[in-house]
């Protein structure tokens, strides 16, 4: 969709206007405009009220009832400070009364406006201010043109703000580095980073030098998409045009080479760090630790943790919970919150996030209590749990037995207006499963469908072992076989629940089936697989076929 055709019903006459203001813009670049706009409404004003909302729409009050009424620029002054503390909403507001005591808006106005309209996410009536912009006959200038680029990718509409780019570059408009920098931070942040790569391109074309955000950006978004040879090759291009990296250059770089498991290569990026005097700042330090932990390598993240207080980098939350996960993943809760305890103590504010980490690791400690313990810590904190909180809350219950207290939590996530996710079906279908509720169970699977929410494989994988456990086995079979012909990508797990089934229905010539259509299919099993065939095969009196499996299974290394 192009945008500019929102300006309807004044179209017709806006395109034309447009397009007259286009020619003498070109020559207008973005830092003067901003230099000679700041002072005016980006600013924050520099009188007393100036960071006090109830103060500033007090003083604009003020101006509205003032004789002989004030100018548009101290009118502009306070709807830029609100705007600037992010009170959107209000600054729409107070021009809206502003215009009606009789102000005329000025260019600085209508931009302010489009400006606070983006930010709520109201498209329609920020373009609806570039019409009156052209209909009052002033030149909208690179800054307005950019706030709403800026707008449009924030609402996710990348697409849309390459239309209007299109549109004016069309038209004439020459955009500037801080226009490009803006869509191509959207387009990476959608992951469309060959249009941005193209972009860049562009840049250069138009004799506009991209600097290093604009390079950060794409390397931040290769990074994040697996990409990082590519991302490392662009930063040497970068190096090329004699562009110096920062920290976030670096850091992005080292979060890609960890989340592959390049160690060595990141070691190499620190090393150029020091040797260009870059000092790593509290993200660096925190994707290393963090990347350490996932890699359950803690005392690797320990020293790093050591070394960032040695530099006198101070840990924030994100740091401290990416140690607390670390603990978990190595089976120590009570490490966790020895690492919580410290955060606190240091004055960092745990949130929501902190607490999940140490709620699931002592739900999967089988440690319900104390998980308890923790979710009446957080609202006596005022901290609003969310769906992952009461997902592990109601796991560890549901595996601790204790179903009366599973089903209170349940009613209360659906009282705070908590919307289940298909992680909370998937344990809530797994607790009815187990408990030989299965009747329940399929109520669920039926009610979640119905809600719209499309079950993964490992939710159809709970179900199908629900139902062979049951004695369902027939029901069973049709949901496996609706899967393979669906296409769905079976993972070894499922493959082998469905063997199982079979093979308690004494159905053995079916399973050893399916274990070759696994095989066909790309899957190989696991000693878990083989395990429950060859017990089903010994007490069928099938030795041969039980001594081959196990000869496939040595052959597979699967047995020591």
């Amino acid at each position: 969709m192009h945008y500019l055709r929102l300006l309807c019903p004044i179209s017709r006459y806006a395109l034309p206007k447009l397009a007259q203001f286009l020619s003498p813009l070109a020559s207008l670049t973005l830092p003067s405009l901003y230099h000679s706009l700041n002072p005016k409404f980006f600013a924050p004003s520099q009188t007393s009220h100036a960071n006090n909302i109830d103060d500033s729409v007090a003083s604009f009050h003020c101006l509205l009832h003032m004789h002989p009424p004030p100018s548009i620029t101290k009118i502009n002054k306070i709807l830029g400070s609100v705007a600037k503390a992010k009170q959107y909403r209000i600054a729409i507001s107070l021009f809206a009364q502003a215009e009606f005591k009789g102000f005329i808006p000025d260019l600085f106005t209508l931009t302010i406006l489009i400006n606070c309209y983006c930010h709520v996410g109201q498209m329609y009536s920020a373009f609806s201010m570039l019409g009156r912009i052209l209909k009052l006959g002033l030149r909208p200038n690179v800054i307005t043109l950019t706030t709403l680029l800026r707008g449009l990718c924030m609402g996710n509409k990348v697409g849309e703000a390459l239309d209007f780019y299109h549109d004016l570059t069309g038209k004439g408009f020459q955009f500037d580095e801080f226009s490009f920098g803006t869509l191509i931070n959207g387009l990476c942040k959608v992951g469309k980073i060959r249009s941005a790569v193209k972009l860049v391109q562009i840049m250069e074309m138009k004799g506009i030098k991209a600097d290093v955000v604009v390079y950060n950006t794409i390397i931040d978004g290769l990074c994040k998409l697996g990409r990082v040879i590519e991302a490392h090759e662009f930063y040497s291009t970068m190096i090329d045009q004699g562009i110096l990296p920062s920290v976030f250059t670096y850091t992005s770089l080292i979060h890609g080479y960890c989340s592959i498991g390049k160690w060595n290569e990141v070691t190499q990026l620190l090393h150029e760090m020091e040797l260009k005097s870059i000092k790593p700042n509290v993200h660096t330090f925190t994707v290393l630790i963090d990347a350490f932990c996932k890699a359950r390598r803690i005392v690797e993240a320990l020293t790093v943790f050591a070394k960032m207080m040695k530099c006198g980098e101070r840990p924030n939350v994100v740091t401290y919970s990416s140690l607390m996960d670390g603990y978990c993943l190595m089976n120590n809760v009570s490490g966790s919150k020895e690492v919580f305890n410290k955060m606190v103590q240091s004055g960092v504010v745990a949130g929501v996030v902190s607490y999940n980490i140490l709620i699931n690791g002592f739900c999967k400690s089988k440690m319900v209590d104390e998980a308890l313990d923790l979710l009446r810590e957080m609202r006596h904190k005022g901290l609003v749990p969310n769906v992952i909180t009461y997902s592990s809350l109601i796991d560890g219950l549901c595996k601790s037995g204790r179903m009366s207290f599973m089903e209170d939590l349940v009613y209360e996530m659906h009282e705070s207006g908590h919307t289940p996710d298909i992680v909370f079906y998937s344990i809530l279908l797994d607790a009815f499963c187990k408990s030989q509720n299965l009747d329940q169970g399929v109520a669920l699977f039926r009610h979640m469908v119905a809600q719209g929410i499309q079950p993964n494989v490992y939710t159809y994988t709970i179900l199908i072992d629900g139902l062979c456990k049951g004695g369902k086995l027939d029901d069973a079979q049709k949901i496996f076989q609706c899967l393979l012909m669906s296409g769905y990508h079976l993972n070894v797990y499922t493959y082998t629940v469905m063997i199982s089934g079979l093979c308690r229905g004494g159905l053995l010539v079916e399973a050893m089936a399916l274990l070759s259509k696994m095989r066909a299919n790309g899957c190989l099993p696991d000693s878990v697989t083989y395990e429950t065939l060859i017990k089903a095969l010994l007490e069928n009196s099938e030795n041969e076929k039980a001594e081959k499996l196990l000869q496939e299974m040595i052959g597979d290394g699967l047995v020591k």
